[in-house]
C-alpha cells in the first residue's frame, strides 16, 4: 500500500485531502463523516467580517442616531458570532482526531486580528486567512492594495502561535512576489486559489444574482499552472491547491505539480462525502501501478523546473494550438 502521508503547515496529514471551508464544515456530523471517509483535515466554515458588520448595521437601524447603541449592538453581534465559532472549534476538536483549521474571512485589519489568540486557545491547529479587497478605488495603486493585505497578515501572524496560511485570489500583478512577501511575514502556507462570489444579472427580473457557486473539473487548469510555478519559485512555504479537484486524477495532478495538499469542496456537495474515499483509493492505485511508494516520491515531478520545457507553464496564447483548426 502506498504511503499518502504528507506535511502541511507543520501538521502531519495521513493523506493530502483537506475538506475546505464551507457549509459542510459548519456541521459536527458532516465533519465526523468527512473523517470517516478519509479526510486528512478540515477547514471550518469561515467567520465572515462582512457578514457580522452587515448584521450589526441592520440591527443598528433601531437606534441609528445613538452612538452608544451602535457600539453595543456591534459588540453584541461580534461577540455572539465569535462565541458560536469558538464553540464549533471546541466541539470539532472533541469529535475528530484529524487537524482542525479555522478560517477568518476578512478585508480589514480591525480587531479581527485579535481573534487569532482565541482560536488558538479553543484548540485550532492552524488558521487560514481568507482576504479579498475589491480594487474599486481608482486612486489606489496595486502596491497600495497589496500593502493592505500585508498589514492584515502581519497582525494575525504576530498574534498567533499556531501556523497561519493565506487563501489567495489570482488577481495579482505578480503572484510570485506576493507569495514570497507573505512568506517573509511568517506565513507557513498558501491556498491556491480562492473561489469568489461572481455576480450575474437576471435580464428577466432585472435583478442581480450570482453565478454557480460550484467549480467544474476544468477549473483545475489555473491553480495547476501556479502550483507548478510557485512550488519551484518560492521555497519554504507549503501549498494547498484548490478549485477543480474533483477526483483522484485531480489530486495526482496537483501533487505532481508540487502541491503539499489539496482542498476539495464542490464535488462533496454534488456527489457526497464518499468521494473522498474514491480519491484516496484512486491515488493509491495509480501510485501502485507505477511503483511509487510515497507521496514524497511524486511531489513536484511535473513542476516548473522539473520538466524539459518549463515555458509550457508560461504560455497564454492559443495560436500555436489552434492554428490547424479552421
Amino acid at each position: 500500500m502506498a504511503n499518502l502521508q504528507t506535511k502541511y503547515l507543520g501538521l502531519t496529514l495521513k493523506n493530502p485531502i483537506i475538506v475546505s471551508s464551507s457549509g459542510i464544515t459548519s456541521s459536527i456530523e458532516k465533519i465526523k463523516e468527512a473523517e470517516k471517509n478519509g479526510a486528512a483535515a478540515v477547514v471550518l466554515k469561515s467567520i465572515f467580517e462582512e457578514q457580522i458588520n452587515y448584521e450589526a448595521g441592520h440591527l443598528n437601524k433601531i437606534g441609528k442616531d445613538n452612538a452608544e447603541a451602535f457600539d453595543y449592538l456591534q459588540g453584541y453581534v461580534t461577540s455572539n458570532s465569535l462565541e458560536k465559532h469558538l464553540a464549533l472549534i471546541k466541539e470539532a476538536k472533541k469529535s475528530v482526531s484529524i487537524p482542525v483549521i479555522v478560517s477568518i474571512n476578512c478585508f480589514s485589519d480591525n480587531k479581527w486580528t485579535d481573534f487569532a489568540k482565541q482560536f488558538e486557545d479553543a484548540g485550532a491547529d492552524a488558521i487560514e486567512v481568507n482576504i479579498y479587497i475589491c480594487p474599486d478605488d481608482r486612486k489606489k495603486s496595486s502596491t497600495d492594495i497589496e500593502k493592505e493585505y500585508y498589514n492584515i497578515i502581519k497582525k494575525i501572524v504576530k498574534k498567533s502561535k499556531i501556523p497561519v496560511s493565506v487563501k489567495l485570489g489570482y488577481q495579482f500583478t505578480n503572484l510570485i512576489q506576493v507569495v514570497d512577501t507573505i512568506k517573509s511575514l511568517g506565513v507557513k502556507g498558501v491556498v491556491l486559489f480562492n473561489r469568489y462570489y461572481e455576480p450575474d444579472i437576471n435580464i428577466d427580473t432585472m435583478e442581480l444574482t450570482n453565478n454557480s457557486v460550484f467549480s467544474s473539473e476544468s477549473d483545475i487548469r489555473f491553480p495547476l499552472r501556479w502550483t507548478a510555478i510557485i512550488s519551484d519559485q518560492v521555497k519554504g512555504i507549503d501549498i494547498a491547491s484548490s478549485t477543480g479537484v474533483h477526483n483522484a486524477e485531480g489530486v495526482i495532478k496537483m501533487i505532481l505539480a508540487g502541491a503539499d495538499a489539496v482542498q476539495i469542496c464542490s464535488i462533496l456537495y454534488t456527489k457526497g462525502l464518499g468521494e473522498i474515499r474514491k480519491m484516496i483509493d484512486g491515488t493509491e492505485e495509480w501510485m501502485k501501478q507505477r511503483g511509487f511508494d510515497s507521496i514524497d516520491t511524486i511531489r513536484g515531478l511535473m513542476s516548473y523546473c522539473s520538466i524539459p520545457d518549463p515555458t509550457v507553464y508560461q504560455r497564454s496564447q492559443f495560436m500555436k494550438y489552434f492554428s490547424n483548426f479552421e
